[in-house]
């Protein structure tokens, strides 16, 4: 008898053991996938500092309550935060979410729920840090923190800074790599400039959030990236570095973060690549919905808290920041194939079969926000040159994403409007749609550079084409792309080619800077070619390199890691001095 109570009761214990194992964990011994915990969908981060406050944003996927922010001497303080919903967000056929490592988790563009929160926390003093932390809570009465960071406004002149200078994430495989190398090679910095295309498909949420592949925008960002590099079937993680929870971040519009027609594709990408200028929309449409029948770049502009211009908004802005006067530009244009075969919706053509359908075109490399001279833009950037606070900065910087000189592909054609070229038969049916692209209409080299030069500007920092390359114009304003982050897409300064139109080659230069600057050769320690002379450029998709402009010196410096190695040490490679 005493046997069989003692059994009951182990079987009892066993069974309440049960019993919790699946309240903790949402499963049964033996199964092995895991209940995670409720959590935020990011880490706080940081935007638009003043001299007295800054802003802490984060997002979840729960509306919630008492959102806030504790901050302070034992987190005293509080900020309570305003919510609001992404409208854009969505899935699609190529999401990779939760715990699907491949596409297809969806058979059309889903709408996903986003919240974002931002606290704006004030009473700051310039110069000293403060710890703080956010708390939102859960429908179901569950509160949920972030860990302790912190914050501080905007530094003062004087207050020496090291930037991070990046570009062209875009989910790619060396971007967690990067990020993780620049923490552990320089630190903590003050704050992060990106010149354009941070994810791939500005309405894909999963791009931003939670990505599988583990190459989201602000998990790397934010030190949460689960990446992995695989070489000779050793794997290798990266998890990026913790920088913007700690750092403010400038950001200017790159070709990824504007949106084509909404809702008019089957899928995210095919919208994206769906964009076609305001004024065709307008003969097409009409007035009304002319954005979602043109592009958009909502998405963006709803997760980001940016300085704001009267005439651009957050699209193009200038701010200070310590000695230093940052002047963010709206130039990219629309990213279309160089091919120029019968199936090529290009920038050099149309299809062969949409020649009789002017609303399937796509209109060339379609520039989005005008910048030529007169423009609206243009005459904003004269007055910022001119006004007290860009003349009185120490160092004077202009952000944008479009490169103006290059060895990489993308700066081929000429940052212009296409000009439309329209062949038609004997009968008047349309036989051929051509571009051209006019090397001495580029805008930016023909108006707004002389601008730059003219203002004294020491810096023009940019993306786009996916390598590192600087350039130093006659006048010693200094030009760096450093975008050769996470994947390349090759350099041209000899041997293979751009692919460009077989004739007026005096407007497509298919080798070198069709701009006409020579690159310059890193000064420290530059990679060689195969003929052993040092290469004035990194194009490569094993080796990522990231720069830091330290304004107590007025150096940028540049660092190269290889990630096929991953016990190699990162190294400077070249290092220059604003004047």
């Amino acid at each position: 008898m005493l046997r069989y109570f003692t059994t009951r009761k182990i079987l009892a214990g066993l069974f309440v053991l049960v019993i919790c194992l699946t309240l903790v964990y949402g499963c049964f011994p033996g199964q092995k996938t895991l209940k995670s915990a409720p959590q935020l969908l990011t880490d706080p981060f940081l935007q638009l500092p003043t001299q007295s406050s800054v802003r802490v944003v984060w997002f979840t996927e729960f509306a919630g309550s008492k959102h806030s922010v504790a901050y302070g001497d034992n987190f005293q303080q509080t900020a309570t935060a305003n919510t609001t919903k992404l409208s854009r967000t969505r899935e699609d056929q190529e999401s990779r979410v939760g715990n699907k490592t491949q596409n297809g988790q969806y058979k059309q563009p889903v709408a996903r729920d986003i919240w974002r929160h931002e606290a704006q926390v004030v009473g700051l003093t310039p110069g000293k840090r403060v710890s703080y932390r956010v708390t939102s809570v859960r429908e179901d009465g569950e509160s949920i923190s972030s860990n302790s960071f912190t914050l501080a406004p905007t530094p003062t002149a004087g207050t020496a800074l090291k930037i991070l200078l990046t570009s062209d994430h875009q989910l790619k495989p060396m971007i967690a790599a990067n990020l993780q190398k620049v923490v552990e090679t320089v630190g903590r910095v003050d704050a992060v400039w990106l010149a354009g295309d941070a994810v791939n498909i500005a309405d894909r949420a999963s791009e931003w959030f939670d990505d599988h592949g583990g190459g989201a925008f602000f998990p790397c960002l934010q030190g949460r990236a689960k990446s992995q590099r695989d070489f000779n079937g050793v794997k290798t993680s990266f998890t990026g570095g913790e920088i913007i929870q700690h750092a403010p971040m400038f950001t200017s519009i790159g070709n990824h973060e504007v949106m084509g027609r909404f809702g008019k594709s089957e899928g995210l990408g095919a919208e994206f690549n769906d964009a076609i200028p305001r004024a065709v929309a307008m003969k097409l449409y009409g007035e009304k919905s002319l954005k979602d029948n043109s592009y958009n770049t909502d998405t963006y502009e709803e997760i980001f808290t940016l300085p704001q211009s009267k005439e651009g908004g957050e699209t193009y802005y200038a701010v200070s920041s310590g000695d230093v006067r940052l002047v963010v530009l709206y130039a990219t244009n629309m990213w279309r194939t160089p091919n120029m075969d019968a199936e090529a919706r290009g920038k050099y053509r149309e299809r062969d079969k949409d020649l009789q359908n002017p609303e399937n075109w796509g209109y060339g490399q379609v520039i989005f926000e005008p910048i030529a001279k007169g423009s609206k833009q243009y005459n904003w950037l004269v007055q910022e040159l001119n006004s007290p606070e860009f003349k009185q900065a120490k160092y004077k910087v202009v952000m944008f994403h479009h490169p103006p000189h290059s060895l990489g592909d993308n700066i081929v054609p000429a940052y212009t409007d296409p000009v439309q070229v329209i062949e038609r038969d004997a009968k008047g049916k349309i036989k051929a749609v051509r571009y051209n692209y006019p090397k001495e209409a580029d805008y930016l080299i023909r108006d707004v550079m002389p601008l730059l030069e003219a203002a004294n500007v020491q810096l023009v920092f940019y993306g786009h084409s996916h390598v590192w390359n600087r350039f130093r114009s006659p006048s010693g304003m200094h030009f760096l792309e450093t975008s050769n982050v996470g994947n390349t897409y090759g350099a041209f300064l000899s041997g293979d080619k751009r692919p460009v139109p077989p004739s007026d080659k005096k407007d497509y230069a298919a080798l070198g800077d069709p701009n006409e600057l020579k690159p310059v050769v890193p000064t420290i320690a530059p990679l060689s070619g195969k003929n052993g002379k040092p290469l004035p450029y990194i194009a490569s998709n094993d080796i990522t390199a990231f720069s830091i402009f330290d304004t107590s010196t007025g150096t940028v410096s540049s660092y190269r890691f290889d990630t096929s190695q991953p016990n190699s040490k990162v190294v400077k490679f070249d290092e220059f001095q604003v004047r």
